[in-house]
């Protein structure tokens, strides 16, 4: 056998022992490569080369769930990654209610909240224009679905998977969360990424509000029997009705509480079916 040979096998016998560092070195070292020069540039994320650079540092999920699925299941576990993808049977019909609604009836309870409060008397700024738009609702579209198609076959397709043969759906979701956050903190200072939208975050409120979105997304995929399609349209849906309600800045700091409030309602239900 050739050196490379020994290589490919020492490979995957470190992946597989060390199924739960595997993952976020491949996910974050892949991304964080490749946006380096976009972090370093004064151009927009939007224009080439920082287009190229972000788009192959955003394909990190993917790529780190296909190699290491490969490398540790083989042809078998690529193949049921795009089952769960592409299988809409395995989620169950009241899912669907919550797969669609759910983020809607959050925000708009939320924003009546503020309003009842005195948080701001602007809470919703509601784009009734947007589906007469197609280029906006187009882009809104790619932004809301596309992404998180790559984001969700390696981060809950491959890692989630990986971390619940390890732990219980709480402690894998705060893993799987706290990741996620780290890999998206760089996009606060990407030039120009959130020009066209209404959603300009800040680290302090919106990492751990990732964290407290993943533990929902667990649930969800539990309850689709590991269904990758129904965790992409939940989280698809997180994003555009954000953007087709065009939630007010001064109201995403107190989204946390909301979010924060629905992870830990959903981490007492886990814990009191223990019992």
């Amino acid at each position: 056998m050739n050196d490379s040979g020994h290589r490919f096998i020492d490979l995957r016998q470190w992946v597989i022992s060390h199924p739960l560092l595997a993952f976020p070195l491949f996910y974050l070292g892949w991304a964080y490569l490749f946006w380096v020069p976009v972090l370093l540039s004064d151009e927009s994320v939007w224009v080439f080369p920082n287009l190229l650079w972000f788009l192959i540092g955003g394909a990190s999920p993917l790529l780190a769930g296909l190699v290491l699925a490969a490398l540790t299941g083989g042809k078998a576990q690529v193949l049921d990654l795009a089952r769960r993808l592409g299988d809409w049977r395995r989620i169950p019909g009241r899912w669907w209610l919550v797969i669609l609604l759910f983020w809607l009836c959050l925000d708009l309870a939320m924003a009546g909240m503020a309003l009842w409060l005195g948080i701001t008397d602007s809470p919703l700024d509601v784009n009734t224009s947007l589906f007469l738009n197609p280029g906006m609702l187009l882009f809104l579209l790619l932004l809301s679905f596309v992404f998180p198609a790559i984001e969700e076959i390696g981060l809950r397709g491959y890692y989630l998977d990986t971390l619940q043969q390890h732990f219980g759906p709480t402690t894998a979701g705060l893993v799987n969360g706290t990741v996620w956050a780290i890999w998206h903190a760089p996009f606060v200072w990407f030039p120009g990424y959130y020009a066209n939208t209404t959603f300009n975050p800040e680290l302090y409120w919106w990492l751990p509000m990732i964290v407290c979105q993943t533990l929902l997304i667990v649930q969800v995929y539990n309850r689709a029997d590991r269904s990758i399609l129904a965790v992409l349209i939940f989280h698809g849906m997180m994003n555009f009705t954000g953007e087709w309600l065009r939630i007010s800045p001064d109201m995403y700091p107190f989204m946390l509480i909301g979010n924060l409030l629905a992870a830990v309602l959903l981490v007492l239900w886990w814990n009191r079916k223990k019992v």
